[in-house]
């Protein structure tokens, strides 16, 4: 029998699978903050492949779902998550003058 550890463990929800898996793919084009060029250093696919695959593995009203998302939301793109920061910089600037 096992010994119980004093030592609480934290059981995680949605744990981060393995990068050498096509589930490490999908998770990270789930999530937003990982760009679609950090995809490309990690795993040598480009947004093409992550699309196909992803197209592949969820469901069609998933894949919907994620592909509006992803297409309303411009930080899957390192360049565009840069300019988005600059304008809100900006805005923040504005709004602090008056």
């Amino acid at each position: 029998m096992k010994k119980k550890s004093f030592i609480p463990q934290t059981k995680v929800k949605n744990p981060e699978p393995n990068k050498k898996d096509d589930n490490w793919v999908i998770w990270a084009a789930w999530a937003d903050r990982i760009t679609f060029e950090e995809i490309k250093d990690k795993t040598g696919k480009t947004e093409s492949d992550v699309i196909k695959l992803m197209r592949k593995s969820l469901r069609p009203g998933s894949f919907r779902l994620w592909r509006k998302r992803v297409h309303n939301t411009s930080i899957k793109h390192r360049k565009k998550f840069k300019l988005q920061r600059k304008k809100l910089r900006e805005k923040i600037k504005i709004a602090d003058i008056y």
